[in-house]
């Protein structure tokens, strides 16, 4: 890669996503636009915006020339604008823009609202690969009508169909349970027992939603085992998401004889976006074999200060071991804002690095090379066709 005119670091080398989710594909209103900025499942008290946000700044400075605005629109314009050029032209532009190599596609949440693997293709003209939810799948067999006594049997056959042309598994038991829990398989008793008190649950309820500890650890166990057959990642959220997440327990450390134990395994675990807890995710990496990290979409959401949570990703975190990912979920806004905040904080890093005689230009584009693109393509079975979906042009 080679250095900016300037002298400085360059961060331009096209990026692997390894973990993003689909765009809306129809048109927003300010209220729904909104919505999608915010983790939160409640808007923002009256009289206020969610444009009045580190992750709002960053959308009405960066995002807004992009749609032929000015730096710094009002937020209620900048949506106006989006609706004038219409979805399909908006999500074009900003996916156009990220300058990916490709991306790498959890299709496990709102799945029906959100394009597809194939569509995020054809939108931003590069490869895309699929990410298999477990949890996702887990709910989508105990929807099919089976019973309880032949949902495991079937939860299996399901899960390894889907993840046979997959990259990867990921599991959201940090949302679910927490990391707090047995993380031990568990007994093919204390799997029945705990199918039947969920399916009197969803009976009771009619809800079909996934937190019964037993039935989780063994989605869990039966992914991993899937991973280590097929010789792929699974990918473990972590900390910073919705409200329904029990922050303090979803600290990674929590969940070390998992980790240890797909060491044992050889699986690799991806650590995802991390935030409060990128130095635990770093510290982590640094240890186990096995274990990678990103800091995701929360650079979005810290806007003008995301550098330092770039820097303290940075503390002690292996290079080899630290992943892109933007975590973009519905708004191409973020797609393009993770790319942007990912570059600039890095090459703030290292630049700096230069400066105070600790780094070269070489090592630089050596550390860059390694984060963007060189640790996922190592990771992901990424180059056999049959797996990818979309043109591999530009």
């Amino acid at each position: 890669m080679p250095a900016a005119s300037t002298g400085g670091v360059t961060c331009d080398l096209p990026l692997i996503d390894h973990h993003c989710h689909g765009v809306m594909p129809g048109d927003l209103d300010l209220q729904t636009f909104e919505a999608l900025m915010s983790e939160s499942y409640r808007p923002p008290p009256s009289g206020t915006s969610q444009f009045d946000k580190p992750l709002g700044l960053m959308i009405r400075s960066r995002c807004a020339p992009v749609l032929d605005l000015d730096p710094f629109t009002k937020g209620s314009d900048y949506v106006e604008r989006r609706r004038e050029l219409g979805a399909a032209e908006v999500n074009r532009r900003l996916l156009g823009a990220c300058g990916l190599e490709r991306l790498i596609i959890d299709t496990g949440h709102r799945s029906d609202s959100i394009a597809g693997v194939a569509e995020m293709a054809e939108i931003s003209g590069r490869p895309a690969h699929e990410v298999v939810r477990i949890e996702a799948v887990a709910e989508e067999v105990a929807r099919s009508g089976v019973d309880a006594a032949r949902f495991p049997e079937a939860f299996s056959e399901t899960l390894a169909a889907r993840t046979h042309d997959a990259v990867g598994l990921k599991t959201i038991v940090a949302y679910r349970t927490t990391f707090a829990i047995d993380q031990s398989p568990p007994s093919a008793a204390d799997v029945r027992s705990a199918t039947d008190a969920w399916f009197r649950t969803i009976d009771a309820t009619g809800t079909v939603r996934l937190e019964t500890v037993d039935v989780v650890r063994s989605g869990l166990w039966t992914g991993a085992e899937l991973a280590r057959q097929h010789g792929i990642p699974l990918q473990i959220h972590v900390g910073f998401g919705d409200p329904d997440i029990t922050m303090h327990a979803c600290d990674p450390t929590h969940f070390t004889e998992f980790l240890r134990a797909m060491e044992t395994w050889e699986v690799t675990c991806t650590l995802l976006h991390n935030y409060p807890f990128h130095r635990e995710a770093a510290w982590l990496a640094e240890i186990f074999r096995n274990v990678y990290y990103d800091v995701g979409v929360v650079l979005n959401f810290t806007g003008p200060q995301a550098v330092t949570i770039m820097g303290e990703a940075l503390e002690m975190g292996p290079f080899f071991k630290q992943l892109y990912s933007s975590d973009a979920f519905g708004l191409a806004e973020l797609h393009y804002l993770g790319q942007v905040q990912f570059r600039r904080t890095l090459r703030h890093h290292l630049d700096r690095w230069i400066t105070d005689d600790m780094l070269n230009l070489a090592e630089a584009d050596r550390i860059v090379a390694m984060i963007a693109t060189g640790n996922a393509s190592r990771i992901y079975p990424l180059l056999s066709e049959h797996q990818a979906t979309g043109s591999f042009g530009t």
